[in-house]
């Protein structure tokens, strides 16, 4: 009983810990999203700064497990945990606001640590210390089956996120509830310690059938060390650049970044609960397949970017490497003795793999090559793996030079086709040029990803007349046909190509709000949008709403509001608080247009909802039209006075907004994408 009951000690503080890790990183992500304009590069960021503290909460359990005694082992660890609960409640200082002009990379590394830098460090440090501490105690624990269970506890905790909690509690319901369980497993964990230092006993020189590494007196030397590096390092770069191109380069369908994560972190959970689910006979036959196929893929849209092609290949792509990866390493634990330096290795490679993904290659390539580059090395460690396999490895061999010849006619490919090509912390941009024979014209097109951002054509002709979503029978272009007057003021959330400037007259004046500086600089250099307008055109670089929040009214006659094209909805520009500094710009009689044009989510109703709050009054306008220059829009108009929606036959072409049962007005502080699903 006695047994049974500090088991079930161990195995809860390993659970509360990885589920309280893999909750935490969500909730503070979302409070930070609106002030770095909402973009997938934010998560992309924090998921650095989370692997690098992983990282280093290994360095410290491995410390901590050869240098000190059980004693000062459980007196410098309950110290550390008691003075992390001075960081909680977890939530984000509003001191930490960018400007505009920082560093977003820098500033979102520096918010995080001083938010939750110490309790995530802790929380980091449980699994290997804890697992330490178990093989140091006769309670008759697999302890490499523990790490098993924090994987699981962790993909728990990252389905419930977007499923569960996030549904029903706000943002501070979540941090005061998630502040709650860290103080319980404060305690949980000073339980465990204090029952280590009880009964510890000296690290056994046999583990049974816990290692695949001969016994005693083995000790591992560099090349081990490299072997345990190197498949954390590709399994956790493959997570991060195929979550890139299915999100990315494929389709912005939101919460699609759930399904890579979760696969990642299956495999995990399966290699290490026992040897059962790893078969070499079946994953490295199966993954050299997919990886072929996959690499073959990336220069080919039928296959690399083809919807339903491209997600369930690139899923099953990484799932099976990752069993491949992490079923290599389950066979190379070792002796207890060296639990904590082998976990330390595996958190090295997770954190450099992430690294050179999320923080080196944007600053290095100019496009997605990071994903390509992953299956050749990939292959190119099977190799080194299978090196004595006379039969594997020279297949490895071949595959290798496979995915490096497709890595380089990607990157051919997309230097021949693409006009220019740029990469940022934002993303890639890029300009392309085709022919439209129906209208013997060259048109110029701008993308972010898959997200079209504009088109101009380029003859003398028609390069002043607006295109794709800014018809003049567009919701937006109504607006501001309805409130022309001399002088006109307008305002732009979300530049792109600059399209919306042609309706500027003289007199006039535009004022575009971008959070990207590339985005500017294409607009100016490869569109004539904002050179030709008649009106004078202002730029501000920087977060739409806190850009607008410091500055003086503006009295805007239109304020277009087109930021919601993707999966990275920035849902900061949709709360009933957003709607009140966009008022505080506008005219009586003015007019909002919100750009709802989207796929995947069913975005006016949430428009109406936060107008309703503020008691305006909304016209949804569905444009569809045939023309080539244009594309198929909805747009949302919000006005104070219900008569400003009467001109232009506004009203006459508004089509109603069908509500969504149990929809609430979204706030900075409760905020959903699951509930407006189409």
């Amino acid at each position: 009983m006695h047994q049974t009951s500090s088991q079930w000690l161990f195995a809860g503080t390993i659970f509360a810990s990885a589920f309280s890790l893999f909750l935490v990183q969500p909730l503070v992500a979302k409070q930070i999203l609106p002030w770095f304009g909402g973009t997938a590069a934010v998560w992309a960021i924090c998921m650095v700064f989370f692997q690098m503290t992983l990282l280093a909460g290994y360095a410290y359990s491995d410390a901590l497990a050869n240098r000190l005694t059980p004693r000062l082992q459980l007196a410098l660890h309950a110290a550390l945990l008691v003075a992390s609960l001075l960081f909680v409640p977890i939530i984000a200082s509003p001191s930490w606001k960018p400007t505009g002009t920082e560093e977003p990379t820098l500033l979102i590394i520096g918010l995080l640590i001083a938010t939750i830098g110490l309790p995530y460090f802790l929380l980091s440090t449980t699994g290997p210390l804890v697992q330490s501490w178990v093989a140091r105690v006769d309670i008759g624990s697999h302890v490499y089956r523990l790490f098993s269970l924090s994987n699981v506890a962790s993909l728990v905790a990252l389905i419930s996120y977007p499923f569960l909690i996030e549904t029903q509690a706000s943002l501070q319901q979540q941090a005061y509830g998630w502040s709650t369980l860290y103080a319980a497993f404060v305690v949980l964990c000073i339980a465990s310690g204090s029952y280590f230092v009880r009964h510890a006993h000296a690290l056994p020189k046999s583990t049974h059938q816990q290692c695949h590494i001969p016994e005693g007196d083995w000790e591992p030397v560099w090349r081990d060390y490299l072997l345990w590096l190197a498949p954390a390092a590709m399994a956790s770069w493959l997570l991060v650049a195929i979550t890139n191109h299915i999100t990315q380069n494929v389709a912005a369908i939101p919460f699609l970044w759930i399904l890579p994560l979760t696969l990642y972190l299956l495999t995990f959970a399966l290699c290490f609960e026992s040897d059962y689910w790893y078969r070499r006979k079946i994953f490295v036959p199966t993954g050299g397949i997919l990886l072929g196929v996959s690499a073959y893929g990336l220069q080919d849209s039928d296959i690399g970017i083809n919807v339903k092609v491209a997600i369930p290949l690139y899923a099953a792509c990484l799932f099976v490497l990752c069993m491949f990866l992490h079923g290599e390493l389950a066979r190379l634990r070792p002796n207890i003795r060296y639990l904590t330096r082998y976990y330390l290795m595996l958190s090295v490679g997770g954190a450099l793999g992430g690294t050179l993904v999320g923080l080196v290659a944007p600053k290095v390539f100019p496009a997605y090559y990071e994903l390509g580059l992953g299956f050749t090395i990939t292959a190119i460690l099977a190799v080194v793996m299978f090196r004595r396999n006379p039969f594997v490895m020279p297949l490895a061999v071949f595959l290798s030079l496979w995915c490096a010849f497709f890595l380089y006619e990607q990157a051919k490919d997309d230097l021949s086709s693409a006009r220019r090509l740029q990469r940022n912390f934002y993303g890639t941009l890029y300009t392309v040029d085709s022919r439209d024979d129906e209208l013997n014209d060259t048109v110029r097109e701008l993308y972010h990803g898959s997200i079209k951002h504009g088109q101009q054509y380029l003859s003398e002709e028609r390069r002043r007349e607006p295109t794709a979503y800014y018809g003049r029978t567009s919701g937006v272009g109504m607006a501001i046909n309805a409130t022309r007057r001399p002088g006109q003021k307008v305002g732009m959330i979300g530049l792109g190509a600059g399209t919306l400037a042609v309706y500027g007259q003289e007199g006039d004046s535009y004022r575009m709000y971008e959070i990207n500086p590339d985005v500017i600089e294409f607009a100016r250099s490869e569109f004539t949008f904002l050179s030709d307008s008649k009106a004078a055109v202002d730029t501000v670089l920087g977060d739409a709403r806190l850009s607008m929040e410091r500055e003086s009214p503006q009295m805007f006659d239109v304020l277009a509001v087109d930021a919601f094209s993707g999966d990275s909805v920035p849902v900061h520009l949709l709360t009933i608080e957003s709607m009140g500094v966009y008022l505080r710009h506008m005219r009586q009689d003015g007019m909002i247009a919100f750009h709802v044009t989207n796929r995947f989510l069913n975005l006016p109703p949430a428009v109406e909802s936060i107008a309703r709050a503020h008691g305006l009054h909304v016209a949804h306008i569905r444009d569809e039209n045939d023309s080539p220059l244009l594309r198929n829009t909805d747009w949302v108009l919000v006005a104070k006075d219900p008569a400003v929606l009467a001109k232009g036959g506004i009203q006459h072409r508004a089509k109603p907004i069908q509500p969504i049962p149990g929809l609430k007005p979204w706030t900075d502080d409760f905020n959903n994408l699951f509930a407006i699903l189409k």
